[in-house]
């Protein structure tokens, strides 16, 4: 029957099926919505389908990702990409085939085993017709990897085929930052060319003008060249250095994992609750040191060594024993601290919820990660790659780092950009342009013309406006 369907032809590939409204679907569904694309869901759980008809303007079908009378009634064959995010492996990766059958281009799946989609796999993308694998654990684990191995806890991330970099700093009291607006900022440290294009204060992330003020305990998105990054983290006060000590909370996937990806080069102690998961650990993880008690507990942290930690990673599997231990964590260890070394103590925390993201981020964490996010920010960068570049999701900010190429007669070639729509002013700024070889930093003059590479940084619900700006 297979054989007969044919697949719709549309301009731009903007018709999305998705497999299951869990924590990644439904995140998915609400951000792919948002910037008009078609979307389409198979749910099984009628709970849940009963939640989504009151808060997603999406095509929802109640019943299972394997009755293929369901993939007839979402007409499969009109869907330019398939993203089947059920909680089952197996489903996924079958369904990923029964895409391919009705003529799905462009097909993701959620695999949590590591035993799929890897080249030392028996089975690869090609064979099981999967275009992008996810591993939600392992992208976390990797993440936080590259966070620790990258800087001091702050974050860093290359942009522009690595020639400018963004930087994600916490000001403090002390800062030579503080209590200064922009504009300030700019007159006094004008010997490299720095701005600053978000803030995030409190459970709120500010695209800033020229007058807004930063303030104490804010975090701050600061771009600049590559070259200049170093006194950009003097100005900032980051050491750029790598972690030699590190504490992990909880053995299970996404903790053992970064304990094996971190104990070749950095010092790695985990502590487990469960005493057989720790005597596991222990035969596995033969260059980290397994310590087995309750994380959560003052003494037991302190009794660990948590004194002599750089940073404190909580990544059990529960968000108030995560964000708890979190702030404990923190208090111990810089409670008895003195100097800037202070400030370079870190800790991460991982949250399965939305909603805790915020709430871990206001209590103290230094950064935080959910998993969900991680993985539906893989599949959208994944999807948005026909129209744009590249776009980065910066922790701790509803903020997105976005690359991409004006369009001839896009609307924002037609003026300066301090001419351009004023409503979007305090939700995009445009960052850096690339012309005659060479990335400048954007100002209000600054003229955008067809073919040039820029960089814009934005609110996550304003990644549609950016989308129509660039593009005709």
């Amino acid at each position: 029957m297979f054989g007969k369907l044919r697949k719709k032809k549309t301009k731009n590939p903007e018709n999305i099926l998705i497999l299951g409204l869990g924590g990644i679907g439904l995140y998915l569904a609400k951000r792919l919505l948002h910037e008009d694309y078609g979307v389409t869901v198979i749910e099984p759980d009628s709970e849940v389908v009963r939640y989504a008809d009151g808060n997603l303007d999406a095509r929802i079908i109640t019943g299972s990702a394997m009755n293929i009378s369901c993939w007839q009634e979402a007409h499969a064959a009109e869907m330019d990409y398939l993203i089947a995010v059920t909680d089952n492996d197996a489903v996924n990766m079958l369904a990923s085939m029964i895409g391919d059958r009705f003529r799905i281009e462009h097909k993701i799946a959620r695999v949590r085993s590591l035993d799929f989609g890897n080249e030392d796999s028996i089975l690869d993308g090609k064979d099981l017709k999967i275009d992008l694998f996810i591993h939600p654990e392992e992208l976390t684990a990797q993440e936080i990897a590259r966070l620790i191995n990258r800087t001091s806890g702050d974050e860093i991330i290359d942009i522009a085929l690595g020639q400018m970099q963004v930087l994600a700093a916490r000001i403090y009291d002390n800062s030579p930052l503080a209590n200064k607006n922009l504009i300030e900022i700019s007159r006094t440290y004008n010997d490299f060319a720095f701005r600053v294009v978000a803030i995030s204060r409190g459970i709120t992330t500010i695209i800033p003008g020229g007058e807004h003020t930063i303030l104490p305990k804010d975090q701050i998105l600061i771009m600049a060249g590559k070259e200049d990054l170093p006194r950009l983290m003097e100005l900032t006060g980051i050491r750029q250095q790598r972690r030699h000590r590190v504490m992990i909370l909880g053995g299970g996937l996404v903790g053992s994992r970064l304990a094996e990806l971190l104990d070749k080069n950095v010092h790695v102690r985990l502590i487990e609750k469960n005493e057989k998961r720790a005597e596991e650990l222990s035969s596995m993880l033969l260059d980290t040191e397994i310590l087995h008690g309750d994380g959560s507990d003052k003494n037991v942290l302190e009794e660990a060594g948590l004194l002599d930690m750089d940073t404190f990673i909580a990544t059990t599997g529960e968000n108030e024993t995560n964000i708890m231990s979190c702030l404990l964590a923190k208090q111990i260890m810089t409670g008895e601290c003195e100097g800037p070394l202070c400030s370079q103590k870190k800790t991460i925390c991982l949250v399965n919820r939305e909603e805790y993201v915020v709430l871990a981020s206001t209590s103290g964490s230094d950064i935080v990660l959910n998993k969900k996010i991680l993985a539906g920010n893989e599949i959208l960068t994944f999807i948005r790659q026909s129209e744009l570049l590249s776009v980065m999701h910066m922790h701790g900010f509803d903020a997105e780092v976005v690359d991409l190429i004006a369009a001839p007669g896009s609307l924002v070639t037609r003026k300066p950009l301090a001419k351009l729509d004023t409503t979007l002013v305090g939700h995009i700024i445009v960052g850096s342009v690339f012309r005659d070889g060479a990335w400048s930093t954007a100002v209000g003059s600054t003229h955008i013309q067809e073919g040039d590479r820029v960089i814009v940084i934005c609110n996550s619900d304003n990644l549609r406006d950016v989308r129509k700006l660039f593009s005709v």
